[in-house]
């Protein structure tokens, strides 16, 4: 454990192994917090290993980090191509008409009566009486993204929960930048050995041209590779290829047509093996298709890609393999990993920077107050784990039966005994909020998030016709659609 004292001159140095935004991200944040301790924080990267550079969204939780280094929106966006996000659009997830598709909003405090009206509906209707339980129109999110505006209004009326989209690549560089002129020491170096203290911790790292360069302190940031927390320390791996199918994805960028509207929101659809993105930047969208190798090979996933795009092999694809699971322990001896170093799980709710973000404010802390590694751990593997069940989640609730990847994702991947205890109760019409306020500790996704996909993806019984009962979609519709009309739309907005 390092000992911080407060108002030190010369604290304890960390240095970050590898760049990239999770790099960045883990310096920028450390230099903050532990300023005032004497912590210097330093970054080595390597010129010859590049940055994975595809995830291009995120969860609101983001805005707290650009708040607590002190960046603005008008300050980082246009540097990064950045846009706004209100929620995620999951068309084709199931075979049934009635649930073609449905949206995942970024809840806000204007949702709270419509909202309410929502899961009234949806509770109603999973114990056979017909209501109408699609979520999108009981949102004001649903609106804003569909209709390309930007979460602002002009005279400041709403404060509503976004997330943004950006180019990775860009927003790497640009925190690069901020970190460099803020005083993080920043070396071009790749590591060829690791040296260790009797001890166990690691004492320096070796560079190309032989340099020791010593720490107090490691971040291991350097992607699936993990040269100091798995590869030196010996940290085990904790698989979630039993979960979640998905290895591979491949990536192709086209430029933005300017004749459809900006909208903001992500759109992940079903495909035959997988589900493809569409994330929108301002001057190109980001393409991509997610799927297992086990049931697919990427020339055939990308084949597949190019006939959904409708795009040629003039075009460029990237292809990408995924180690899906976590680390057993991600603070270990005087090593942490953050990003794909610690682990990583697949990109549908944009989670990767989140955990991020995550891990270092909670490392932050654990450091400032001297909590012990040990509770530090289960903390981030809660995380992780609670993010996973609600991604399973998605897969065991579709409703495709074309093919036997969608069959087997719902009927055949174990699920935790959390995520089986919330299934059984939405299934049977039992009272869904007590399980979720139990387990409270344990879930990253709360209330709205478990309603709108439990309904949205369909998981609701067949009901004989008959007159409905609940609230009207139309009454959300009726307050929401004039309301959504005040917002500024994103492309003037930005």
């Amino acid at each position: 454990m390092l000992e911080l004292k407060k108002g030190s001159e010369q604290g304890p140095h960390i240095l970050i192994v590898g760049g990239g935004t999770a790099g960045w991200m883990s310096a920028l944040l450390l230099n903050q917090q532990l300023s005032e301790y004497g912590v210097r924080v330093s970054l080595m990267e390597s010129e010859q290993i590049g940055t994975i550079g595809v995830g291009e969204g995120t969860t609101p939780y983001i805005r707290q980090f650009f708040s607590a280094i002190g960046l603005s929106e008008r300050e980082w966006m246009s540097e990064c191509q950045a846009t706004f996000k209100c929620g995620i659009r999951f068309p084709s997830w199931s075979d049934n008409p009635e649930h073609g598709s449905y949206f995942h909003p970024f809840y806000s405090g204007v949702d709270k009566e419509p909202g309410e009206a929502f899961f009234v509906n949806a509770n109603l209707r999973r114990r056979g009486q017909m209501a109408e339980a699609q979520p999108d129109r009981f949102f004001l999110a649903h609106y804003l993204a569909s209709q390309g505006k930007a979460p602002k209004v002009p005279d400041n009326a709403f404060h509503l929960d976004y997330a943004y989209h950006f180019d990775a690549g860009l927003l790497g560089q640009y925190l690069k930048k901020v970190g460099i002129q803020r005083g993080i020491r920043h070396r071009l170096n790749t590591i060829d050995a690791v040296r260790r203290h009797p001890s166990g911790d690691i004492a320096s790292v070796i560079t190309a041209d032989g340099e020791a360069v010593a720490a107090d302190f490691f971040i291991d940031c350097t992607g699936f590779a993990s040269k100091l927390l798995q590869q030196n320390l010996g940290v085990p791996f904790c698989s979630f290829a039993d979960n979640l199918l998905n290895d591979s994805a491949v990536a192709i960028q086209l430029p933005r047509d300017y004749e459809q509207v900006l909208v903001s929101e992500t759109r992940s659809e079903a495909l035959s093996n997988g589900w493809a993105w569409r994330i929108p930047l301002i001057r190109r969208t980001g393409f991509g298709y997610v799927f297992s190798s086990n049931y697919q090979s990427p020339d055939q996933a990308e084949t597949e890609l190019r006939r959904y795009l409708q795009v040629g092999d003039e075009i460029p694809a990237r292809r990408l393999s995924m180690k899906v699971g976590r680390v057993e322990k991600h603070w270990q001896n005087n090593c942490l990993a953050v990003g794909l170093s610690q682990g990583f799980i697949e990109p549908l709710e944009a989670t990767a920077l989140m955990l991020v973000q995550f891990t270092v404010e909670r490392f932050a802390r654990a450091l400032i107050k001297g909590s012990p590694e040990h509770c530090f751990n289960q903390e981030v593997n809660r995380m992780f784990d609670g993010v996973r069940d609600y991604i399973v989640a998605h897969y065991k609730t579709n409703g495709r039966q074309d093919t036997p990847y969608w069959r087997d994702n719902r009927e055949q991947t174990p699920a935790s005994d959390r995520l089986q205890a919330i299934l059984d109760t939405w299934r049977t019409g039992a009272e869904l909020e007590p399980v979720l306020t139990e387990m409270e500790s344990e879930l990253v996704y709360f209330r709205p998030s478990w309603y709108c996909l439990l309904a949205g993806s369909g998981l609701l019984p067949d009901v004989p016709a008959q007159p409905c009962v609940g609230t009207p979609a139309s009454y959300a519709e009726r307050f929401f659609r004039p309301l959504a009309e005040r917002f500024t739309d994103q492309t003037d907005y930005l």
